[in-house]
């Protein structure tokens, strides 16, 4: 005979899965892109919605609310009702770094409910296709033999590859002179007009260029190599041993979501997330899916704010 308890609880563990099962949108979901149409955030948003929207009965509206460098979507959610019916993008810049470099009216950490990771986008770091440079440990022998900073190219202050400069000129032993663009093309295209030495962007950024020997790309700063740029060593395989500094995206929710919409949620995107046609297209574009389980996606994203903060207060990283 099985005792009562054992079967009590195999009851107690199967009831959220048979809830995730039960919750079914009744009207449209709003999947709110806070950015401008066209770039990473909003392919990933709207290749999402438009997945999802092929599941019988579900409708998912993607739409576009750029401001408040990417905060302003945000916290729209925080304020949403906690229905299933509104979503949102998130990623490392608006959850793990704008609060330790902005005055926010809520906090990405309390205030949203973490659902579903969707990629991983690491950061490479390019010289010029002219630069004698062949390889990172050359970069770094050279850069500690003339003892001069060396100037790096980036998308702006308080980017994520401004912060994994911060991070690698430490963990190297060298001295970045950070110069901050509006953007990565203006980084990129200094970079190939010889005024900068390195430039750190995104792989979805640089990713034509590579292709095409335009630039060439030293190494990216994640644990595992870009599926994009196979080629390109990471940081931790050249000796930066558990470096990682990436730009992920996700999706949240209003903050105190019933746990059965979330874990519905978090079941169909995952779902999506590795249909072959949603990875090619991902990959195409230099992100990597990633499908983790809720408690496994909010556990690294509270973890990577906390890093965020120690990163920013100790390189003193301020807005302009």
């Amino acid at each position: 005979m099985v005792p009562a308890l054992l079967v009590v609880a195999a009851f107690v563990k199967l009831v959220p899965d048979v809830a995730a099962q039960e919750w079914q949108p009744t009207k449209p979901i709003r999947m709110v892109i806070p950015s401008t149409p066209g770039g990473g955030t909003d392919f990933i948003g709207r290749i999402l919605s438009s997945k999802l929207s092929e599941l019988p009965g579900w409708r998912v509206v993607p739409e576009n609310r750029p401001g408040a460098a990417g905060t302003l979507g945000l916290s729209e959610a925080a304020r949403a009702r906690p229905d299933g019916y509104e979503l949102v993008i998130g990623q490392t810049a608006n959850v793990a770094l704008a609060p330790w470099l902005m005055s926010l009216s809520f906090d990405p950490i309390k205030d949203l409910t973490p659902i579903a990771s969707a990629v991983e986008a690491p950061m490479v770091l390019l010289v010029n296709e002219s630069s004698p440079h062949k390889t990172w440990a050359n970069f770094v022998n050279a850069a500690k033999a003339s003892g001069k900073p060396i100037s790096f190219g980036t998308s702006g202050t308080g980017s994520v590859a401004h912060v994994a400069g911060v991070m690698l000129q430490d963990a190297a032993g060298i001295k970045f002179q950070h110069v901050p663009y509006k953007g990565s093309s203006p980084a990129i295209a200094d970079l190939m007009g010889g005024h900068v030495e390195l430039a750190g962007t995104s792989v979805a950024s640089a990713l034509s260029l590579v292709q095409s020997g335009k630039v060439r790309a030293l190494a990216v700063t994640s644990q595992k190599r870009s599926q994009a740029l196979p080629a390109v060593p990471t940081l931790a395989e050249l000796g930066y041993a558990n470096f990682h500094m990436v730009e992920w995206y996700g999706v949240f929710a209003p903050p105190n979501l019933p746990p059965a919409i979330a874990e519905r949620l978090n079941a169909e995107i995952n779902k999506v997330l590795q249909k072959a046609e949603v990875r090619n297209a991902l990959i195409a574009q230099g992100q990597d899916p990633r499908v983790e389980s809720r408690s496994a996606f909010a556990a690294m994203v509270k973890g990577d704010n906390l890093k965020s903060k120690e990163i920013v207060a100790h390189a003193g990283i301020k807005l302009d």
